[in-house]
Formats: structure tokens, C-alpha cells, sequence
């Protein structure tokens, strides 16, 4: 599996458990509490994060249908080949742009929830998932940057050139990692906070 497939399930973990907990949230007891603590507007809040969840699926399908393409661009970098290196840098931009519309949507989306009078659980829940998403944003714009630079300046005939070049595209890309993996302790630190909740919903029924 890709590095780049790594991340994508990343992106799925995201809008999967952002299902779960709004379900969970919007959920009731058999005497009418909420299972979360009580909240006047935590069912509403959920249906917002939904909504969210619909910008996290369109992110799902572009990276999906280019999830090959950082292989495809070390492999032109590695043959010197300039023009596939400048074409895939081009469709990899035009695909973290396309990206970031819907995470930063479904990021206005999470945070509009947040601010809402919702449960203390449910809150920390979507904080920790904001962070998480925020971080992946940061992460993505580190590559748009570095493919953005390939596409405008590759020229494996100017030595000093491509040595910069390749220099920064390696530092951004190592960026992207960082990133990722701290968006990665966020989500891990969410989706326990909502398998807790889970459990304590089980135990009261």
C-alpha cells in the first residue's frame, strides 16, 4: 500500500467515525436524556456534522481517483523526465485545491457545530476531529507547494536548478509527514473518546 493510500484511509477514518458520533449524539434515552449528557442542541449539531461528513466523501473521491500520482511523480523524477514531471505536478495541485474547498468546508461545518450548545463529550469529540482535519490541510498545502514548485521550475539540465528543487520538494514532503502524523494522534484521541462514549451508552441500557 502507498503512502499516499495511508493517508487517504486517514481521510476515511475521519468521515466514518464523524458518522458515528453524530449518531450517537443525536441519540436519546428511553426517558428522554441525552445519552451524552443533557444538550439542547447537540441532535442539530449532529445533523450539521453530517453535512460535513458529505464534504469529507467528495475529498474521499478525488483522492481515490488520483491516489497514484505521488508514485507516478518519483518515478518521472527519478527518469528526468520533465514533462511528466510538470504535468503530474499539475494535476496533483489542481487535486489538493480541489481538496482543500471541501476540508476547509467541512472544517466551517465542524466548527459552526462546535459553537453550538452541545455536550461537553460531543464537544471535545469535534475539537479533537477539527484539529485532526486542520492538521491534514496543513499537510496537503506542504505538497500543493512542493508539486507547485516542481511544476514551475524541474529542469533536469540545470544542475544547480533541479538540485534546489529537489532538495525542497523533499523537506515539503517530509513536512507532509509530520503533519499527518499529528493529525493521526488527534484522530486516535477522538475515536477513543467516542469508543468511550459508545461503551457508556451499552452500560446504561
Amino acid at each position: 500500500m502507498t503512502e499516499f493510500s495511508n493517508k487517504l484511509r486517514q481521510v476515511l477514518a475521519i468521515a466514518t467515525m464523524l458518522i458515528c458520533i453524530a449518531i450517537l449524539a443525536a441519540c436519546k434515552s428511553s426517558a428522554g436524556i441525552d445519552i451524552l449528557g443533557p444538550s439542547d442542541e447537540t441532535a442539530e449539531a449532529a445533523a450539521i456534522v453530517i453535512e460535513a461528513n458529505k464534504d469529507l466523501k467528495e475529498i474521499k473521491v478525488l483522492y481515490e481517483k488520483h491516489e497514484n500520482k505521488r508514485e507516478e511523480l518519483k518515478k518521472a523524477m527519478l527518469a528526468d523526465d520533465t514533462t511528466a514531471v510538470k504535468k503530474i505536478s499539475e494535476d496533483v495541485v489542481y487535486i489538493i485545491n480541489d481538496g482543500a474547498k471541501s476540508g476547509k468546508s467541512a472544517l466551517d461545518k465542524i466548527d459552526k457545530a462546535r459553537e453550538m450548545n452541545i455536550n461537553a463529550d460531543y464537544e471535545e469529540y469535534l475539537r479533537l476531529k477539527s484539529e485532526a482535519l486542520k492538521k491534514q490541510l496543513e499537510a496537503f498545502e506542504q505538497y500543493r507547494q512542493a508539486a507547485r514548485k516542481l511544476k514551475d521550475n524541474y529542469d533536469p539540465k540545470d544542475d544547480q536548478l533541479r538540485a534546489t528543487v529537489t532538495q525542497e520538494f523533499k523537506e515539503r514532503s517530509e513536512n507532509f509527514q509530520k503533519l499527518m502524523e499529528k493529525s493521526r494522534d488527534y484522530s486516535s484521541q477522538a475515536n477513543e473518546l467516542a469508543k468511550d462514549a459508545m461503551k457508556k451508552k451499552q452500560e446504561s441500557e
